[in-house]
């Protein structure tokens, strides 16, 4: 008993260690933060998974030099396997095909991966865990979602390939998510944030190849593609809430911002801005709710409008700043994307394409959602209390 018990503590002691100095380790290897560049390009907004597939799949099919794809999340169910098969036919064609996905969240299967490399297909996993930092690097996701067609249309956004993001699956329902379509300038961002996390896991380098980067026609939307390694989403957020003069929308499905966010936010409130907070009404992770909690309390209490979508499941990761600057991509406003997952996002201003996008996104806080009161909070049961405390002490790993 006394060796089981002594091995416990041993194994307790070595997480600890490890993950402490994983986050030095991290930290001390980030570069400091540099503003993106503004690039002239073309967006289409999608918030339906159905609409956004179709989409993806129409200009797959047309494909005649290449496809870069990395996901977070890749399922070989239903809508996956559709996918694969498409893959699989542009590789028979001659079309060159690069499929990155992250190493936990790749649920594609050994037989289909032999099927993938028989046909031709490239397949790399990402981010797998490393010595010395081994439970640390667990915890780096590469959470990003992007798809590269030719180096001249690209797709950026929250939406993973999965049955359960076209509300297949029973238990999550409806599923709410937003992507986006790009033409023009900002592609080129996309191919070499793929690039780069291609040759990082794969070892395979890609920058001399210029059929990657071919000419591109300029768009009419002013738009900064914004990759983060663990690092800098909590600036670009606080950079973007700065420049607010009437209105802040936040839609998340995981709200753990920490006390400086948080403190930001109410200090915005209390200007007279209007902040709005969006999150899901049912949760698809145990303890992410419940360690949003305690900033959702304050935040009411400082008059903040906070309220939980009820019509499915909220998946989107979505920044609005008046009518004129939404941010759109893989960020959601917790710890994880702030200080450990690989993120990629998509600034556009302007003020006509963001009105527009903004007024489809306001239905989703106005028709299908609630208002979090106090009296909801007061209502929350002794192990509500328990579990949000507990979520509290590990909301960095959540």
């Amino acid at each position: 008993m006394l060796t089981v018990l002594f091995i416990a503590v041993l194994l307790v002691a070595w997480i600890i260690l490890d993950i402490y100095l994983g986050k030095k380790a991290h930290e001390a290897s980030l570069s400091p933060y540099e503003e993106s560049p503004v690039r002239k390009s073309d967006a289409q907004f999608f918030s339906k998974g159905d609409k956004l597939f179709d989409h993806m799949f129409q200009h797959i099919d047309k494909a005649q030099d290449h496809i870069h794809m990395n996901f977070y999340i890749f399922r070989d169910d239903s809508i996956g396997t559709k996918m694969l098969n498409n893959l699989k036919e542009k590789a028979r064609q001659g079309v060159t095909v690069r499929l990155l996905v992250d190493w936990v969240g790749n649920k594609i299967s050994r037989k289909e991966l032999r099927e993938l490399k028989k046909a031709g297909i490239m397949f790399a996993k990402s981010q797998p865990p490393k010595f010395p930092y081994l439970f640390y690097s667990l915890n780096e996701r590469n959470h990003r979602k992007v798809t590269i067609i030719d180096g001249k249309l690209g797709y950026i956004g929250g939406y993973n390939v999965g049955d359960e993001y076209l509300g297949r699956d029973p238990k999550m329902g409806y599923w709410r998510d937003y992507h986006l379509f790009l033409m023009g300038e900002g592609v080129a961002d996309l191919q070499r944030q793929f690039i780069t996390d291609w040759e990082a896991a794969s070892g395979e380098s890609l920058e001399d190849n210029p059929a990657y980067f071919p000419k591109l026609i300029p768009g009419s939307l002013d738009v900064k593609i914004v990759p983060t390694d663990g690092a800098h989403v909590k600036d670009k957020m606080l950079s973007l809430m700065a420049e607010a003069n009437e209105s802040i929308f936040i839609g998340t499905p995981y709200f753990i911002p920490g006390k400086e966010m948080e403190d930001a936010l109410i200090e915005r409130a209390k200007k007279g801005i209007n902040v709005q907070i969006l999150i899901p009404k049912c949760p698809d992770h145990p303890l992410v709710k419940d360690a949003a909690y305690p900033y959702i309390r304050r935040l009411i209490e400082a008059g903040l409008d906070v309220r939980q979508f009820k019509k499915g499941f909220y998946h989107s990761k979505v920044v609005i700043i008046d009518e004129k600057i939404v941010d759109i991509g893989t960020a959601n406003f917790d710890k994880r994307s702030f200080h450990l997952n690989l993120e990629i996002n998509c600034i556009v201003a302007d003020h006509k394409w963001c009105d527009d996008v903004k007024e489809e996104i306001q239905q989703d806080f106005y028709n299908s959602s609630e208002r979090i009161t106090k009296k909801n909070i007061e209502k929350r049961s002794i192990l509500d209390r328990i579990k949000e405390g507990f979520a509290t002490v590990i909301s960095p790993l959540l």
